[in-house]
């Protein structure tokens, strides 16, 4: 494109106020959009035209008036995309029960309302209702936590990676602390345990292979200014083979042996044993504890089914100095996660019965013959909209923990596979995403696929409600593949 022509088109470029004033004529837009979030969105497609005519990047129209056109398109889609930059609510299709793009662990119905109930009202957050003095945010959560897992103490801060921060800097701060390299691994969301242990201030002593570390690697490592032993749930990280690492009662007896007290950081906070519903091993808590770990650090909204936070459970003399130390208030729970988190631990006193309560639990233990149910009263409600469009099957597939959890294994499930026609699954995928609410799907063979194991009671009627629409109007979203 020549500098004439770029002058030409950089001139068509309308006002602001005559861009808002044809697409409120348009009818696109609702007329409730905030003037800011128009503004926004007709100034930034503005600018982006402007690059790619300033660049010869500009794929030339055919005239000024479907120039114009095109512009008011691309805003009326920026203003929907602008209005979308919020935390709402998605529908998870994907079988992925913890997924840490859509928030984790749902909470369970108790949790939500407890949530609610102080989030609308005053509460005896800091108060003690009997003396009417001053009192401990944490005490019922602890109470709670320690009668659960057997611990003499217990704290709670705002995620996990917290928990190890707070207890490497309390327990080993200008100290050395001993792990082996296997573990040295990154979790999601960048956790990384070389950097927390930098943050933390711990000097760091890497033992062993990657593949192979021994009782001795420890026992030779340790100095006079060793302060911790460190092990690591790997998550969603294996190595496999010629391999072989330390047992956590070996390291405790190493521990017990040369005063160096152990911390364990199980990960993804299991509070119940998984093989009664035959799903593999995943260590506990409370065998971390019975292994006698000193410390024990996990998160809440993993396994255990709760709001996000971190919890550090283990002996009295080491955990009641981390609720002394001066960074536990930059780390604290606020009041809402505090009453999610008490209610949820409350479920667990009835361990017994605990799967039906707890929504990751339940979705974890839900066996092959729930899910072929459920995804063909699925199907049947796509089915009448679907209509004509593609091919629409139940088949089989597998549904997983994620979250880092219960990593390599596959849980049977059954899920709607959905072939259109004309589009890709991409397409149908991304229609879905940007539909309302949002509904996340997988793709897999050029076909889009539900599973029911993440669904929520009225999703398959939204889900048949957006897939409707989209049909009708596939123009509101999506890509154009």
């Amino acid at each position: 494109m020549d500098p004439r022509e770029q002058r030409k088109w950089l001139r068509e470029i309308p006002s602001v106020e005559e861009t808002i004033h044809r697409i409120r004529l348009r009818g696109d837009t609702d007329s409730e959009i905030p003037r800011f979030i128009i503004i926004q969105a007709i100034q930034e497609v503005f600018q982006h035209t402007r690059e790619t005519i300033l660049n010869g990047t500009l794929k030339e129209p055919i005239d000024s008036e479907s120039f114009g056109q095109q512009l008011e398109t691309e805003v009326t889609e920026k203003i929907r995309y602008l209005m979308k930059m919020k935390l709402q609510r998605v529908v998870n299709a994907t079988g992925v029960i913890l997924h840490t793009n859509m928030g984790r662990a749902l909470l369970p119905g108790d949790a939500v309302r407890a949530l609610t109930e102080v989030a609308g009202s005053y509460s005896n957050l800091e108060l003690d209702l009997h003396t009417g003095k001053r009192g401990h945010r944490y005490r019922y959560a602890e109470e709670l936590i320690c009668q659960i897992t057997g611990a003499e103490s217990a704290v709670v801060v705002n995620n996990n990676a917290a928990a190890v921060l707070l207890a490497l800097q309390a327990l080993a701060k200008d100290r050395e602390g001993v792990i082996s390299r296997g573990q040295l691994v990154e979790i999601g969301g960048s956790f990384r345990v070389p950097e927390v242990m930098a943050q933390s201030g711990v000097r760091m002593v890497e033992v062993g292979t990657t593949n192979k570390t021994k009782a001795s690697d420890y026992r030779n490592a340790i100095g006079e200014n060793t302060a911790l032993l460190i092990k690591v749930h790997t998550s969603n990280f294996r190595v496999v083979g010629f391999t072989e690492e330390v047992l956590l009662s070996e390291l405790v007896q190493i521990g017990q042996e040369t005063g160096i007290p152990v911390l364990d950081d199980v990960g993804s906070g299991c509070l119940v044993d998984l093989t009664r519903w035959g799903l593999p091993k995943e260590p506990t808590v409370q065998e971390s504890v019975q292994a006698g770990a000193d410390i024990v650090t996990f998160s809440a909204d993993k396994l255990l089914g709760g709001p996000q936070a971190g919890i550090i459970v283990g002996k009295k003399k080491y955990v009641d100095g981390m609720k002394k130390h001066p960074l536990l208030r930059a780390l604290r729970l606020d009041k809402l996660t505090l009453a999610a988190l008490e209610s949820v631990l409350s479920l667990y006193l009835d361990n017994d019965h605990v799967e039906k309560h707890i929504p990751v639990l339940s979705m974890l233990t839900e066996d092959a013959d729930a899910m072929r149910k459920k995804a063909e009263s699925l199907a049947d409600e796509i089915r009448p909209v679907w209509n004509d469009a593609g091919v629409i099957e139940v088949i089989c597939d597998s549904s997983q923990a994620g979250g880092g959890s219960l990593p390599e294994t596959d849980i049977p499930t059954f899920v709607v596979a959905l072939t259109h026609n004309c589009w890709t699954a991409e397409k149908v995928a991304s229609l879905l995403r940007q539909s309302t609410p949002s509904i996340l799907a997988r793709i897999d063979h050029d076909r889009v696929l539900m599973d029911p194991r993440t669904l929520r009671d009225g999703d398959s009627t939204e889900i048949a409600a957006a897939i409707k629409k989209i049909l009708n109007h596939p123009d509101e979203g999506g890509d154009s593949k």
